[in-house]
């Protein structure tokens, strides 16, 4: 039985003396202890370690064997290791005295890295149940540490090395778990949650450690372009772009450790640090991670008073790339809630900035969305703030007279003339469609503040004739296919199959009923189009008779 061959060994070894203790001793030693932990024998093997007599040994020896026994558990064994050998190493780290900065340092980086390969609670239940222990281990974690920080808060002077080893612990906890907690999940009338207090702990020990978080979080962390770790100060190397991006999610999202923070910045000023670590965060694929950066850029945006944000913060590079990794989101992330909440958080954005910012914004994503949706989506807000100008004389500068021409050619034009794909540009086209009408309706030739008849020429030659005959040809081509379906089918008494390949991928079989379908839903989409356009088009040439008989009639005045 392994429990007694531990007994057996532990007893032999009291006999010796120190220098007569040699490497096979211990590797016997090692070998029954480690099998007492795997049947099972844990408290009859933590009572041996625990016996007086057994206490009188070499620390540094002992502290690299029960590290090496925490490097060696996996799977379902790491939680409970490590929760059985965090005292026995927390006392043979005191026994260290003033020396004990760098085995400080190596056993809590043992710790991190072991616990770092356990997965983070994802559900509420999983964060209630905590199936493989990480949380239990945090908990153990901020007792073990304890003594430590209180060691460094009263003898500062004297424990510079061991208050660097520690901010690399609390560094290292808030890259892993705490970036991927979702923190989020806890309910709301459970906040001693383990994990949300192992949260609230690491900041409060960067705080009993001397290390401001308004400095933490103020720090721009490691160049991009450096070579290695010895072109980066020490501050860089521990402020990783990771743990900086996690305690900004903590300070403004769950206000964790506000209470440590000033309160002394300006929202914009505050956006504007914060603008980097969401950049980080929305160009992550795990969902841990974009919903944090979405939370963090939320919360940020909603202390900015709207129309308030200048368009000089469009000069800085996360302000645009921001907004565009957003509509990436909207667009490509598999996660229904998530497009969605970016979707609202654009529309945020948008109201915050002033009405240059909105101008300067609205030309960068048409330029770069490629997405008729978003194209189309971003002509309504154009048409929303014109609407604004014409009524209020907000934004009348931009959205108004020669400055909206570049805007308006952009927005009303055919991507590539007549053989534009209209059924994938159905969107754009549509509110572009619904914009023309509306400056049509809303300025008359005579006020002409959107100088929208000075270029409609242009506009009917540009996009207006392109696009009447995209929509003929794009009708006849769809009809005819349509007809050919119904007869093939009448000719055929089978059901054949039409097989579609995208992207080199092999869609689903489609039968002809299906291919029916699409092709009918395509027709619908031409009608609606044209439906718009024919309006448009008798719009102008209402307005243009109007316009026509006031000439001739103040001319016979005259």
């Amino acid at each position: 039985m392994a429990i007694e061959e531990l007994r057996a060994i532990t007893q032999r070894c009291q006999a010796l003396q120190e220098d007569a203790f040699n490497g096979e001793d211990f590797d016997l030693f090692q070998s029954a202890g480690q099998r007492c932990l795997e049947e099972g024998h844990i408290a009859q093997a933590l009572e041996i370690f625990q016996d007086e007599k057994n206490k009188l040994c070499n620390p540094k020896e002992l502290l690299l064997g029960l590290l090496e026994q925490v490097e060696d558990a996996c799977g379902e064994d790491i939680s409970p290791v490590i929760s059985l050998l965090l005292q026995p190493l927390q006392t043979v780290l005191m026994k260290l005295g003033d020396k004990k900065a760098y085995s400080v340092g190596l056993a809590l980086s043992t710790l991190v890295n072991r616990i770092s390969t356990l997965p983070v609670p994802y559900s509420k239940d999983q964060i209630q149940q905590d199936p493989h222990g990480l949380c239990r281990c945090c908990s153990s974690l901020v007792t073990f540490a304890k003594p430590f920080v209180a060691e460094v808060v009263k003898r500062q002077e004297h424990s510079k090395e061991l208050k660097s080893e520690l901010l690399k612990f609390c560094f290292s906890c808030l890259k892993y778990p705490l970036l991927r907690a979702h923190l989020d999940q806890i309910p709301k009338d459970t906040e001693e949650h383990s994990l949300w207090l192992f949260a609230t702990d690491i900041l409060d020990f960067l705080w009993l450690l001397g290390e401001p978080l308004s400095k933490v979080f103020l720090q721009q962390g490691s160049t991009p372009h450096a070579l290695d770790e010895q072109d980066l100060s020490q501050d860089d190397v521990l402020y990783c772009e990771d743990s900086r991006a996690c305690l900004a999610y903590l300070l403004f999202v769950h206000y964790i450790g506000m209470n440590y923070f000033p309160l002394v910045f300006s929202p914009s000023f505050l956006l504007q640090c914060n603008m980097t670590h969401i950049e980080m965060l929305l160009k992550r694929m795990e969902e841990s991670m974009l919903s944090k950066g979405l939370d963090l850029f939320e919360n940020c945006l909603l202390r900015v008073e709207d129309n308030s944000l200048l368009h000089q913060y469009l000069e800085i590079k996360s302000f645009l790339s921001v907004p565009e990794d957003l509509v990436k989101v909207m667009i490509l992330c598999p996660i229904e809630h998530l497009r969605k909440k970016s979707f609202k958080i654009l529309q945020l954005y948008i109201d915050k900035l002033n009405a240059e910012g909105k101008y300067k914004l609205f030309r960068c994503l048409l330029k770069t969305s490629n997405h008729s949706g978003t194209e189309g989506y971003i002509i309504q807000n154009i048409k929303n703030q014109i609407d604004l100008s014409l009524k209020t004389g907000y934004g009348r500068k931009w959205f108004s007279g020669q400055r909206l021409i570049p805007l308006l050619h952009t927005v009303l034009s055919l991507p590539e003339g007549v053989e534009t794909d209209l059924l994938q540009n159905s969107d754009r086209i549509m509110a572009a469609l619904n914009l023309l009408r509306y400056l049509i309706i809303k300025d008359p030739e005579y006020e002409n503040q959107t100088e929208i008849w000075t270029e409609l020429s242009r506009i009917e030659r540009d996009f207006l004739k392109p696009l009447r005959m995209g929509l003929n040809m794009s009708k006849a081509h769809y009809e005819a296919k349509i007809s050919s379906t119904k007869q093939d089918r009448r000719e055929s008494h089978i059901k054949t199959i039409c097989t579609i390949t995208a992207g080199g991928k092999t869609l689903p079989n489609m039968t002809p009923e299906m291919q029916l379908q699409v092709l009918q839903s395509a027709l619908f989409t031409f009608d609606l189009i044209e439906s718009v356009l024919v309006r448009v088009e008798e719009l102008i040439e209402v307005k243009g008779k109007v316009m026509t008989e006031e000439q001739i009639g103040s001319n016979e005045d005259i």
